[in-house]
């Protein structure tokens, strides 16, 4: 019985004259996954990040908020020293973070209701959640 392939089953393995042998590791990479949906991953890791919601305060704490920023407001120009909890919303999804930081204040603008501080931070008023001012 004759097989299909008994005129060439006992040739020798064929080496070319003009390429050099491709090596191993380039003979694997030719198998391995390639990402057919550019992005997914990082869409997929994006999705399960995490974000805080921001919280409603209460009348007190918006009162304690209030009265220290008047107080700051007349004490700008010593460049008080403050710690501020406050909310930074996220850019690319809804939600934020509460971040914490302690700076002296720079500028306080009534008009912009912001507060900015000597590290270039600004911060909204509505995004204040605690000060605290130290000496």
């Amino acid at each position: 019985m004759e097989n299909n392939y008994d005129d060439i089953i006992n040739l020798p393995h064929h080496v070319s004259k003009n390429r050099k042998r491709m090596s191993n590791y380039d003979r694997a990479a030719q198998f391995s996954p390639f990402a057919a949906l550019k992005g997914y991953d990082d869409e997929i890791d994006e999705a399960a990040r995490l974000t805080d919601e921001k919280w409603d305060i209460d009348g007190e704490r918006v009162t304690d908020i209030n009265e220290k920023l008047l107080l700051l407001k007349n004490t700008v120009h010593e460049r008080p020293l403050v710690k501020i909890v406050y909310f930074k919303p996220d850019g690319k999804k809804a939600g934020g973070a509460y971040l914490t930081t302690e700076a002296h204040i720079k500028k306080l603008s009534e008009y912009d209701r912001t507060l900015i501080l000597d590290n270039n931070l600004t911060i909204s008023f509505d995004d204040i959640f605690s000060i605290e001012l130290k000496n």
